[in-house]
Parts: C-alpha cells; structure tokens; sequence
C-alpha cells in the first residue's frame, strides 16, 4: 500500500493555488532577506508534503534531525574510528527505515516458505518519494564525512535541503555539495526566472500531453487478460517507453525550472536517452542524478575496477542489484536491475555496440524496451509472457486491438517520438555553422517560435489538467 499525493504538480491545486501563492510570499516586496525566503520555502515545502502525508511527514523530519545531528558530531571529530561510528549510526537509521516502509514486506514473503508458512502479509504505507529524499541525506552525511562539504549548523538549512518541494517527490536527486553555497548565499534574476518558468511550462508539457496520453495506451494493453498479438504487444510496449520517459524527465524537468525560478540550480537528470547507442550510454543519459549517486557512493567505494577483474564484475553486479530494489521490492525489479548487469557487463567485455556501427541505435533500442517490459509488468511471470507475445510466441501477428490503439493513439505517439529527439539542439548546432547575418536572424526566429510554443503548450496543458482524471507519476512509488 502506498501513500497518496494529490498536489502533484500537474493538478490544478498546484496550479492555480500552491504555486501562485507560494510565489507572492517568497516574492514579497517588503521581506527579502535571504532567512526570510528560505523559511518561507521550509514551510511551504514541508505543507506540500504533509498535503498528502499528514502523519509520514514527521519520518522525514526525525530523518533530517538523526542525519543533522550525527553529521554536526562527526564534522567535530578528527579521530578517524570515532568519524566512521558517527557515520555508521545515521546510514543505519537511513538504511533501516527504507527497509521497514519499502522491503520488509517483501522480505517476510521471501522468507515466509523457509519458516514453513504459507504466507506472511505485512501491509505497511509507503511514505511517498522515500527513496529520493534518503538518498539526498545520506550524500549530506557522506560528503560531511568526506570532508567535501562543512556540516551545516542550522537545522532548518538542512531542513530545506530535504525538503524543498521542487524535488522532494521524485528527484532529481540533489548533492548537497551541489547546493550547499546556493542554500544561504544564492540569487534570484529575472533571467533564472524566466528560464525557470520555460523550463516549467515544456516539463508540464510532457507531463500532460504526452506522458498521460500515451500511459493510457500502456495500460490499458498490459492490464489486458487476453492473448496479445505481436503487433499490439509491441505497441503497449513502446507506448510505455515514451510514458516513463516523458513522465519522469517531464517531473524533473518541472523541478529544475522550480529551482532555476528559486534561485537554485539543479543539475540535468536526463539528456535524450532514447538516442543512445548502447545500454552503456543510456544510462549515461538516464536519471543521471541516480546513476552519479550509485558510481559516487556505493561503486568507487568499493573499488570500482581498481582491484581486478573479478572484484569489478562482483561491483558491478551489486550496482545493479541495488538499483534494481531501489526501484522496487519484487522480483521483476531485481530481475530488470541484473538484466542491465549482464547486457552492460556483456557491453564492456565484447564492446558490440561500437563494432555493429550503424546497427548500435537498434540494438541499444531493442535492448532498452526488454528492460522496460520486466520493470513495468506487475510480476516476473507476466513480464515473460509479454516479452514471448512480442516475438510471436503462440499468437497472431496483428489483431483488432493494435488498430484500435494505432488509429486512436497514432498522432500522440508520433508527436511523443519526434520530441524525444533534441530537434531544436540539432538545428541550433547546424544554424552556428552558417553565416553570422543568417545565423542571427534564423536563431532569433527560432527563439520566438520556441516563446510561441510555450504560450501554446502551457494554455493546452492547463485545459488538460483542469478536465482530466487520469494523472498518475510513476516515480512517486520510489
């Protein structure tokens, strides 16, 4: 059972409510000292979450008061034995309570047949974003230890870091050492305002009008009880590619524009993924504050590939295996993080993607959406037996169900390709080879067309928002 978050930032109460006040407060002509603003967003921040969880908002406060304390302890330490105890006791309180809300249900299962019981049920409320927000406090109280950022003596700033609703829910994952200057000392512009409200607008965009269209596609296909064709299962599978992607960079995309319009200036979380050439590089450009926390604190600890062949694959796959829980406790989850284990694994070892040359985009596409199968079906089973349906497996090779879907949902998917494509950066890259005369006025022009869209795509999504039931974020269950 998870929790439920209604003020997401798709949802008109956001819109229209939250975010316009929130604005008139911390922009107030009369208070603008930087400890005013900054309460003002620790207040805010920590309304928008109890707005949804009333009771698990007081998890992340005695989560940022453990963390506080024992970081302020240990960056008073010099002796080294007494520094790593100091540590241990805030990662095992972090690591503890994602265990008890995120696996300890799942843990009694797996245990359950050991103990010679049929079943064991434990039905404990996840706190929403748990995973993100331990995340951002435990790289504080790493980076503390490091002696890369000094502990921060004001609760309340370290109240804020966590909290700060632009990324609270899902991410992107926020260093502190990234924010640590900005948190007391940072400036708000109208350009950052200006970039920041853009940025928004285009993440709310995909959000809405992609993210939400297409996911009804994927739902309704891998939610079917029936056999699927090859043609329909390929369609529900792609459908939910373009669903998480636009779901979740739309998501981060909102929060950094938040920030920017803040005064903060979080670092990107993706970067066109689907254009990758291999599994390799698309984790390079997929939730790449995930991918840096994991290489930073867990694979670099542990050697990395210093200590030898063998030590570097056993890092590799514990990576994956966590990355594969962080997600999820389930087995198709585990599953899907040992699945990139052993293709990146097999990437590194035969360096495939970089000898098929113009066959590596299919590859890494084929690739990325198999992953996608074992993550977004609900068990391991269901996910095999979506995968056997792609290729053919006992059914037909089209049926009725594809047309419906193709000729109903054909120019949202399309539209939702095309953006997943840097068209505006390709065009921009080409217009800076030409000549100065023709490059001002072409990229003039296209400044205004992109002020147009922004006008265009934020009145149409508020229309959506306002009108529509169907507005779930996938990585609000992480």
């Amino acid at each position: 059972m998870k929790g439920d978050v209604s003020l997401v930032f798709s949802s008109p109460v956001f819109l229209f409510i939250f975010l316009p006040l929130v604005l008139c407060v911390y922009f107030n002509p009369f208070f603008t000292g930087r400890k005013f603003r900054n309460y003002v967003l620790l207040l805010f921040s920590l309304g928008f979450y109890a707005w949804g969880e009333p009771v698990f908002v007081f998890v992340m406060l005695a989560s940022i008061v453990v963390n506080w304390f024992f970081a302020l302890q240990m960056d008073q330490q010099t002796n080294l034995t007494k520094r790593r105890l100091l540590l241990f006791f805030p990662i095992a309180f972090d690591l503890g309570m994602i265990f008890v809300f995120k696996y300890l249900g799942f843990a009694l299962s797996v245990v359950a047949p050991v103990l010679g019981r049929s079943h064991m049920v434990l039905d404990i409320a996840m706190p929403i974003g748990i995973s993100f927000f331990t995340f951002q406090i435990m790289s504080y109280v790493f980076d503390v230890y490091r002696s890369q950022a000094p502990a921060q003596k004001n609760i309340l700033n370290v109240g804020l870091y966590i909290s700060l609703f632009p990324q609270l829910i899902a991410g992107p994952i926020v260093r502190y050492e990234t924010v640590a200057h900005e948190i007391s000392q940072r400036t708000e512009t109208p350009q950052d305002f200006t970039e920041g409200v853009t940025r928004f607008v285009f993440g709310l965009g995909k959000k809405v009008l992609l993210a939400n269209y297409v996911g009804l596609i994927a739902d309704n296909i891998f939610s079917l009880s029936i056999s699927l064709s090859v043609a329909t299962a390929w369609i529900g599978t792609i459908a939910y590619a373009l669903q998480i992607y636009f779901d979740f960079s739309g998501y981060s995309d909102m929060a950094i524009g938040l920030g920017r319009i803040f005064g903060f200036h979080f670092l990107e979380n993706f970067n066109y993924p689907y254009i990758s050439r291999s599994a390799t590089e698309f984790w390079r450009r997929w939730h790449i504050s995930l991918g840096s926390w994991f290489r930073d604190y867990v694979y670099i600890p542990m050697g990395g590939n210093r200590k030898g062949r063998a030590r570097w694959v056993f890092n590799l796959f514990t990576v994956w295996l966590l990355t594969g829980l962080w997600h999820g406790a389930g087995w198709s989850f585990i599953a899907w993080g040992l699945f990139y284990f052993v293709v990146l694994l097999f990437e590194k070892i035969t360096r495939l993607p970089e000898r098929i040359g113009v066959f590596a985009h299919g590859y890494a596409l084929l690739v990325i959406l198999v992953g996608w199968v074992l993550f977004r079906a609900e068990t391991l089973g269901k996910a095999i037996q979506h995968l056997k349906y792609m290729v053919g497996y006992g059914n037909t090779l089209i049926d009725t169900n594809f047309w419906y879907y193709f000729i109903n949902g054909r120019s949202v998917l399309i539209a939702a390709i095309l953006c997943c494509l840097p068209i505006t950066r390709w065009i921009k890259d080409k217009l800076l080879t030409g000549n100065t005369h023709a490059q001002s006025t072409w990229i003039k022009a296209l400044d205004i067309g992109r002020s147009i869209a922004m006008v265009v795509v934020f009145v149409l999504s508020l229309l959506v928002s306002v009108n529509s039931n169907y507005n779930p974020f996938i990585y609000f269950n992480f």
